[in-house]
């Protein structure tokens, strides 16, 4: 489908993944919204890729509510949402808290779930729509430390599985993104010390790959892509 004019929810879009995305759909034709929880950083964001910025909090269920219907009023209608929102926690078991565990759940899983639900109710009613889940490679295979972060993507897997189940034959398409390691903020804000390598991927491939997706005919889609850096230096 052509992108000039669709209507676009990026929730998370204030930085990382969510923001390249954002700007390469801007750069196509694209209305974008943005949402995030840092209302200074998400207008800083929006005047830099030439979005509208709603500051929302995905884990709360009455700001989705009031997120989307924004979207809809400012853009017009609604076309796509970019489920991209998320956080990071990395720990082993033993030291894994049950507040750490909620934290990453509410956003990764609940956020991504209320943001789903009340985007549905649109699409449904006005005859389809797109959904992109940005999950992780992950939500295939999880490794040590990755109880928390991990197990979140998982179950955005699960999700992505059982909304595909549910709104096909609404004409809604259902499509998860697997980015492997991603030169982002992300990283740092969870603890982790991350290496600007320029062979490993950075927003821009996820970008690509996300607007590909969207861009095929909408009778057909792909269902999920993984994406891998070549990474020649490692």
């Amino acid at each position: 489908m052509t992108l000039t004019n669709t209507r676009v929810l990026v929730t998370g879009g204030s930085s990382g993944i969510g923001r390249g995305i954002a700007r390469l759909l801007v750069e196509r034709g694209a209305r974008v919204v943005i949402c995030g929880r840092n209302a200074e950083r998400l207008e800083a964001a929006a005047r830099e890729v030439g979005a509208i910025a709603i500051p929302a909090d995905v884990s709360d269920e009455q700001d989705v509510t009031r997120l989307v219907g924004e979207v809809v009023r400012q853009l017009d209608g609604y076309d796509v949402l970019i489920n991209n929102a998320g956080v990071g926690s990395f720990a082993p078991l033993l030291e894994t808290t049950a507040a750490e565990m909620r934290r990453v759940w509410e956003t990764n899983v609940l956020g991504a779930t209320l943001a789903a639900r009340e985007s549905a109710r649109h699409f449904i009613a006005h005859g389809g729509g797109s959904i992109v889940n940005i999950a992780s490679t992950v939500s295939q295979r999880a490794g040590a430390g990755g109880s928390v972060y991990a197990s979140s993507k998982f179950a955005m897997a699960a999700l992505t599985q059982a909304w595909r189940s549910e709104l096909r034959k609404h004409d809604i398409r259902v499509m998860q993104v697997n980015p492997s390691e991603v030169i982002t903020e992300f990283f740092g804000r969870a603890g982790v010390e991350q290496v600007d390598d320029p062979s490993k991927l950075h927003p821009e491939d996820i970008a690509q790959l996300v607007v590909a997706m969207l861009e095929l005919d909408r009778r057909a889609f792909v269902t999920e892509a993984t994406v891998w850096a070549t990474n020649p230096s490692a």
